[in-house]
């Protein structure tokens, strides 16, 4: 049976290799960085593909993170996920990256009626949404300073760059989620979850939530004027 991919660069370069038809992951990795996107995405896809004996043309679809996240390097996965998606001539599913940590609290055994999963925005801040028990988003994706979260159980990598700042205004960061970050893996059991409920997952459109770092210099603007 053919496989999906799955791929998500919101965070950190990631990406999976599972089963169509059990969830089983077959390949995975994950760069401890995050921001080599652009040097690794592609060597990760070609050498996890190689080393499992798939073809690009053979897969079920892609999965793909649509952000929360920074511009670049959000960017690289989208781009990289149509271009294969259009190359192969296979499916491509856009996922809000954020659903992947909300789907790893699910899979954690806890039990909140509702939560907050958090990743590192930068500028001092979070990219947040929050969920129902059962996972569905009720609220979000946001990116605003730690102390404007719900008062909730917080988790991902978020909830540990800022516990002070949370438990400061009655929010809890849960400390077995600090190091959770966003990867392809729980973006791909996420997705396939969605497409078995007939969500209509075509729409792989950027979520930034704010301009890019890089802003056009003030001489050229002028220039423009």
């Amino acid at each position: 049976m053919p496989n999906y991919l799955s791929i998500d660069t919101s965070a950190h370069a990631s990406v999976a290799l599972v089963d169509y038809t059990t969830g089983s992951v077959i390949a995975q990795r994950t760069s401890p960085k995050g921001n080599d996107q652009t040097e690794t995405l592609a060597s990760y896809v070609r050498d996890m593909l190689e080393e499992n004996n798939e073809e690009g043309k053979n897969l079920a679809g892609i999965f793909v993170g649509v952000g929360p996240g920074p511009f670049t390097g959000l960017r690289v996965g989208l781009v990289a996920a149509r271009t294969f998606g259009f190359v192969w001539n296979v499916p491509v599913h856009g996922i809000m990256s954020l659903h992947a940590l909300a789907e790893r609290v699910l899979r954690s055994g806890e039990n909140p009626k509702e939560f907050v999963v958090a990743s590192d925005a930068r500028r001092k801040e979070l990219y947040w949404a929050r969920y129902d028990a059962e996972g569905k988003l009720l609220d979000g994706p946001h990116v605003s300073a730690a102390t404007e979260l719900p008062v909730l159980p917080v988790y991902g990598v978020g909830a540990g760059l800022y516990k002070e700042q949370l438990e400061s205004v009655g929010s809890q960061p849960r400390e077995r989620s600090f190091d959770w970050v966003i990867d392809a893996r729980h973006l791909a059991h996420r997705g396939m979850d969605d497409l078995a409920s007939g969500l209509d997952l075509s729409d792989t459109a950027p979520q930034y939530l704010r301009e890019s770092d890089a802003q056009v210099p003030a001489f050229m603007k002028k220039a423009k004027a």
